[in-house]
């Protein structure tokens, strides 16, 4: 995880990265900017922050512009502001920071503040974690899948799409390849793509994931951390990550996009 801690004076900003480093215990990386502008310009260049404590009161670009400017380059960046001024807060939360702790900070208060941070949150090591708004992604134990063929990925994106339901080979081949004549070669083609998916998901000790009878492919919701699944349960974090873009590399996936869309 990448943590940027803006401040533009020098001690302060020093005693804010120390602090962050203990709270965290080494499970994250801290950049440190004196200036807004300047901790804009790295995510502009690649170096997109997970979280980022800001101070509000800044000479040129306020902590307020910058989230301003840094929801609209990383909607998903988490910000939580620390400054001395308590009159702030409502502007604070007018820019939908996720935190606000009070100068001088402590480990309990940054602590505090990155358990209720979704991606902080220690995964639950017997999930496979899955991100479906945006971009379809897989992750295990914060590290992404990596899948030898597309087609294989594409399959578990329509399987975890189903949610758990069965699905025949027909449906899989319609979602795929816009084809559903049950002949042999297509039993096969699905064949190759459903041992591709088993052994990548074998290589990290969730083969489990997948269940597979007579003649039928779905998979073990219960063994799947998903962005959909706990947007359909409710959860406000997930409600509020949505932001009209689901699964947008796969077609089929354009139906469940604008059911999400039109029930928000």
């Amino acid at each position: 995880m990448l943590i940027f801690a803006i401040d533009d004076e020098e001690s302060i900003l020093k005693d804010i990265e120390d602090t962050i480093i203990r709270a965290v215990d080494g499970r994250a990386e801290i950049r440190g900017f004196r200036r807004s502008s300047d901790a804009m310009k790295a995510v502009e260049q690649g170096s997109i922050p997970d979280v980022v404590f800001a101070d509000i009161v800044m000479p040129g670009i306020s902590g307020l512009e910058f989230a301003v400017r840094l929801k609209e380059t990383s909607p998903d960046t988490r910000i939580i502001f620390v400054t001395a001024h308590e009159e702030y807060a409502i502007e604070a939360f007018k820019v939908k920071a996720h935190g606000y702790v009070m100068k001088p900070i402590n480990v309990e208060d940054v602590r505090e503040e990155l358990e209720s941070v979704p991606i902080y949150q220690k995964a639950d090591e017997d999930k496979l974690e899955v991100r479906c708004f945006g971009h379809f992604d897989v992750y295990w134990r914060g590290e992404p899948v990596i899948f030898a063929r597309k087609q294989s990925k594409e399959l578990l994106a329509y399987l975890i799409d189903r949610q758990g339901a069965a699905c025949t080979s027909g449906e899989i081949a319609m979602a795929l390849w816009k084809e559903g004549n049950d002949t042999k070669a297509e039993q096969n083609r699905i064949r190759v793509i459903v041992n591709d998916l088993r052994n990548t998901l074998k290589k990290i000790g969730m083969e489990r994931v997948l269940i597979r009878e007579h003649r039928e492919l779905a998979v073990r919701r219960e063994l799947i951390d998903c962005d959909y699944y706990r947007m359909l349960e409710g959860d406000m974090e997930a409600l509020n990550s949505y932001r009209g873009k689901y699964m947008i590399e796969y077609s089929w996936a354009e139906l469940t996009n604008a059911n999400l869309y039109f029930k928000r």
